[in-house]
């Protein structure tokens, strides 16, 4: 066998990197990272981790205003304040997991990486070599091919407003379109959100959905259905959103209309290594056609969740593989998911969509919570679970609209997963009072 400089170079240090990178040098094989930007990649830099701060605030305020006087005050937000907070949390994560990775032994590397070789990846030209590469790049904003493109803001740059804008357009229905106007119509923003069809948030179960987008509605948030938008143009100190049916003059423009993996000026063609602007092609064990080359987190092209926790898995996954624990395909679990807008949806397993298309394999359970007497806790008027069993009374997907619906779904997770039996789940003494408690009685 040839002598590398590294058993293991990955290209990204996201959480499709860490999680695994950091155990897997523990173990005593010789890992490098390889970063172009922030180290943490996406998450804590300008997705989960900013996002949760910055709408912890938002949550709070919709509390409140719920409590119909209880608690008195109108809940206003000083955007300012609550970015300046958020920035204060997370300017602290690059440094920690750089000196995280490189106490487990890591050696970092800071430039482009492109792979040149199936075991040579070269940063900034200088070459390094590997017994096996990981690609872990994830994903960017998508921007609009359209006249005037460059005056829309992608997420991070709404991450970073120092002042939310008096008038804000959203376009697109996705987690970060419908989360965004979420937050800024809670700091005051005159929200446009402004949807390709009459229809939001597409992965979720729909009559929920649609509960989502008549409280956004609610509260101010203009939706704008079933258009196609043209172009943006500056007039003066504003902007104007031409759409197919209409003008929308505003003063910043959100462009929410999805994500598109990093896939460019790695060295994929000249590999052949199969690839698309949905990521790179793997097999089951998570490589690519060429089986010294791996990839990890969002930049894979797949059909499961494009989360962080399903990248932590993966990079997991590969480091049982490399540490020579394992030489099984991938076995992803039940991968639960949240839309952090008020109310929340979290769903895990099978879907509502995917029971009633087969009625004869599932039972579907639709379960009002609202009156349940625990939501008054927190003045949730709002709340409703559904339920999945298999024809042998196991739950196997679940999905759900409350003010918490993440925690609720999150334990409801190990009896979707593992099987668990009507017998067994008798045997959980869950904390009560708790919301999980009541989503939990349901079963």
């Amino acid at each position: 066998m040839p002598e590398f400089d590294y058993d293991v170079v990955y290209i990204g240090s996201g959480h499709g990197t860490f999680d695994g990178a950091m155990p897997l040098a523990a173990k005593g094989k010789r890992v490098a990272v390889i970063e172009a930007d922030k180290v943490g990649g996406t998450c804590p830099n300008w997705g989960c981790n900013a996002k949760i701060l910055l709408d912890g605030p938002v949550a709070l305020q919709h509390t409140l205003l719920a409590s119909d006087g209880i608690v008195s005050g109108d809940g206003k937000i000083d955007w300012a304040k609550n970015k300046a907070h958020k920035q204060a949390a997370i300017d602290v994560i690059p440094d920690a997991l750089k000196g995280g990775m490189e106490a487990s032994g890591i050696k970092m590397y800071f430039g482009h990486g492109t792979i040149i070789g199936e075991h040579t990846v070269a940063v900034d030209g200088e070459p390094i070599t590997a017994e096996n590469i990981v690609i872990a790049t994830g994903l960017r904003p998508h921007q609009l091919d359209i006249p005037g493109t460059e005056l829309g803001h992608d997420s991070k740059d709404f991450m970073a407003l120092d002042d939310m804008p008096k008038h804000m357009v959203i376009i697109g229905g996705g987690y970060i379109g419908v989360e965004f106007a979420t937050m800024a119509n809670a700091a005051g923003s005159d929200v446009s959100l402004v949807l390709h069809d009459g229809e939001a948030l597409r992965g979720f179960h729909q009559p929920y959905v649609k509960e989502v987008l008549a409280d956004l509605e609610s509260r101010g948030v203009t939706v704008v259905r079933n258009q196609e938008v043209k172009s943006f143009e500056q007039q003066g100190d504003q902007i104007e959103v031409a759409l197919s049916d209409d003008t929308i003059t505003t003063d910043w423009v959100l462009d929410a209309t999805g994500r598109v993996a990093n896939v460019e000026n790695l060295g994929l063609e000249d590999l052949e290594i199969e690839h698309s602007p949905k990521g790179i092609v793997v097999n089951e064990y998570l490589q690519t056609t060429v089986p010294s080359i791996y990839v990890s987190g969002d930049v894979i092209d797949k059909e499961q969740p494009k989360l962080t926790p399903t990248a932590q898995f993966e990079s997991q996954y590969l480091m049982h593989r490399f540490a020579g624990e394992s030489d099984a395909a991938i076995d992803y679990p039940a991968i639960a998911t949240n839309v952090f807008t008020t109310p929340r949806i979290a769903q895990a397993g099978v879907t509502v969509a995917e029971a009633q298309a087969d009625p004869d394999k599932y039972i579907v359970q639709e379960n009002d919570l609202s009156g349940d007497w625990y939501r008054a806790v927190d003045y949730e008027k709002n709340a409703k679970l559904t339920l999945i069993f298999n024809k042998d009374k196991q739950l196997v997907g679940a999905t759900e609209i409350s003010e918490r619906a993440e925690d609720s779904i999150n334990a409801l997770l190990p009896a979707i997963e593992f099987g668990y039996t009507p017998a067994q789940l008798e045997r959980l003494v869950y904390i009560f009072p708790a919301i999980a408690f009541d989503s939990i009685s349901k079963l």
